[in-house]
């Protein structure tokens, strides 16, 4: 066939309407209960022809490119490029393509991402905002796009939001150290004002208080985002040199734990016997660390499915009040988390 192929060319070729080939292309043919069978026909002859869909033409008739920004704030970290899969995967069953971009925990970054996505006329945005960019999405909800905030959020924005209770999951981390007889905890946060953050060390002092566990300051310890190879290091050094200082320690994040491990493995402190861990989301490199570990596991299935369930029903409609997802989280105890032998 020569030339562009157009969608009547699908649909002549294979003898069917145009309406039919529309809707698998568009992946609706549940919707329209086209049988797989003829659905895999149609997206076999759709490549045997070459024919590419003119998604400009399409968005200026619609006034949509059915397209999503997603900006997460670090795509090297497993936690985010795990849950853009699961957001790229959802939106398509919605007939969406996700364009995704990293903040780098970086401010100016974010706004560029952002002004490049609206360049690029995305429907909708789904964030994991960094610190100090309240302003950036309130300016981007006064466009009129919708946006959802995704594992972070700010308590003073009043946007659809997806996340767990930081607090809670923090808290029942901690008490579970406790009641295993740990008494001298440690927490090993990111130096920012971000509040999932700041509710972690907020649930950490909360279960030290609950238990009559005075809380002092020199056992938490901050690294920033920039420098935390550096910073991880130095830290928790200062509390397992010239001897160990803490029986545990609580890991803010998943990346925090994995710098921190790399220190408390060449030290030759025992995991649980001298030390127990708890670490907030899984990582694979836990796998290889000699002692099970013990985390804190947000459901990424559920959190990204919420974040695209939320972005589809603001598309519908853009007037209805905010809603604020909050998925439930687990914590699977292993080996690291055990009493003292």
């Amino acid at each position: 066939m020569n030339g562009k192929v157009s969608l009547k060319d699908v649909a002549k070729y294979l003898g069917v309407s145009t309406a039919l080939v529309s809707y698998v292309i568009n992946n609706k043919e549940k919707e329209a209960r086209v049988s797989e069978k003829m659905a895999k026909k149609i997206r076999s002859a759709v490549v045997k022809l070459n024919y590419q869909p003119n998604h400009i033409a399409k968005s200026l008739k619609s006034g949509k490119t059915n397209t999503i920004g997603l900006i997460v704030a670090d795509i090297s970290n497993p936690f985010f490029s795990s849950i853009a899969r699961i957001i790229e995967d959802e939106a398509r069953k919605k007939g969406y393509v996700v364009i995704i971009g990293s903040s780098d925990e970086n401010e100016e970054k974010s706004q560029d991402l952002l002004n490049v996505f609206q360049n690029r006329q995305v429907d909708a945005f789904i964030i994991a905002p960094v610190e100090n960019t309240e302003k950036q999405i309130m300016a981007l909800q006064k466009t009129g796009l919708p946006v959802v905030l995704i594992d972070r959020y700010f308590p003073s924005v009043d946007v659809d939001s997806v996340h767990i209770d930081n607090f809670k999951a923090a808290y029942n981390a901690v008490e579970h150290l406790i009641n295993n007889g740990r008494k001298k905890i440690s927490i090993m946060s990111y130096d920012t004002q971000l509040p999932h953050i700041q509710e972690r060390k907020n649930g950490y002092k909360a279960a030290l208080k609950a238990h009559g566990i005075r809380f002092k300051k020199e056992f938490v310890k901050e690294a920033s985002y920039q420098n935390i190879e550096k910073d991880v290091a130095e830290k928790i050094e200062e509390l397992l040199f010239p001897e160990l200082k803490v029986d545990a320690f609580f890991f803010a994040t998943n990346t925090l734990a994995v710098e921190s491990l790399k220190k408390i493995n060449q030290s030759g402190i025992k995991v649980p016997d001298d030390l127990a861990i708890i670490a907030f989301d899984e990582s694979d490199a836990f796998d290889f660390f000699y002692c099970p570990l013990s985390y804190v596991n947000q459901s990424l299935q559920d959190m990204g499915k919420g974040a695209v369930e939320l972005v589809i029903e603001r598309l519908k409609d853009n007037t209805k009040k905010h809603s604020h997802v909050i998925i439930k989280e687990k914590l699977v105890l292993r080996k690291s988390s055990g009493g003292k032998n």
